[in-house]
């Protein structure tokens, strides 16, 4: 019984968070031409009104995100396109990001500095368990399950380390730069300003959420192991 609570507790904290980040970007969604100009657009015109002509805005499948090395807005296609409140929400959180580059917020310095060192990590742990089967046909090394779950941990668990560790750049691109410069320049139609903070809280805790369901998979690998 106890460890039946345990797993439901585990799984409501694994599982809860991306589907209420799925549910509030799905729900603003709608409907898909509530603003004048689209995601893209907007994201242009506030690089342009606080002096980020240099960063350029483009089309994605990867996933909404700024790069601060190639120093480019990138949205998916819903988004780059859209002209939903969610369009609008999220364009701005990315630009909330790029703002901090400009403006030289250490903690997203620190952030891409983080990403390139766990890259190694999560490099590493790949070719553990890429390895790892051909050790154990070969040597029957024992112990072998703990070592592939150690390369499991390195290739999924860094990711979330990161976010979990940036969560407060994320939110600081939300409520200390988007929604002021939505404030500012009075994008927002009056009646959605209480959806749009919600909405930035979601796109805050987009990857958050991401990266803890990628923990259930390196729970499963263990158990699966130690059969």
């Amino acid at each position: 019984m106890g460890f039946a609570i345990i797993g439901l507790i585990i799984a409501a904290v694994v599982f809860l968070p991306g589907i209420w980040v799925q549910r509030v970007l799905t729900r603003y969604s709608r409907p898909d031409d509530r603003y004048s100009g689209t995601g893209a657009e907007l994201a242009r015109l506030l690089l342009d009104r606080y002096d980020m002509d240099g960063v350029t805005v483009e089309e994605t499948d990867q996933g909404d995100h700024y790069d601060p090395v190639e120093k480019a807005v990138r949205l998916t296609p819903e988004k780059y396109g859209g002209k939903s409140l969610t369009a609008i929400t999220v364009a701005a959180h990315e630009v909330g990001h790029a703002l901090q580059d400009h403006k030289g917020y250490k903690p997203l310095k620190y952030r891409t500095h983080l990403v390139k060192t766990t890259q190694k990590f999560e490099k590493l742990g790949a070719g553990i368990l890429m390895v790892s089967p051909f050790i154990g046909a070969l040597t029957h090394v024992p112990g072998l399950g703990i070592l592939m779950f150690l390369g499991g941990l390195m290739t999924l668990g860094t990711s979330t380390l990161v976010h979990l560790l940036t969560l407060p750049t994320e939110i600081d691109a939300s409520f200390n730069r988007a929604l002021p410069m939505l404030n500012e320049n009075e994008i927002l139609i009056p009646s959605d300003k209480k959806h749009a903070r919600k909405l930035l809280k979601a796109a805050a805790f987009t990857y958050v959420s991401a990266s803890l369901t990628s923990l259930l998979n390196i729970a499963r690998w263990f158990a699966i192991l130690r059969r």
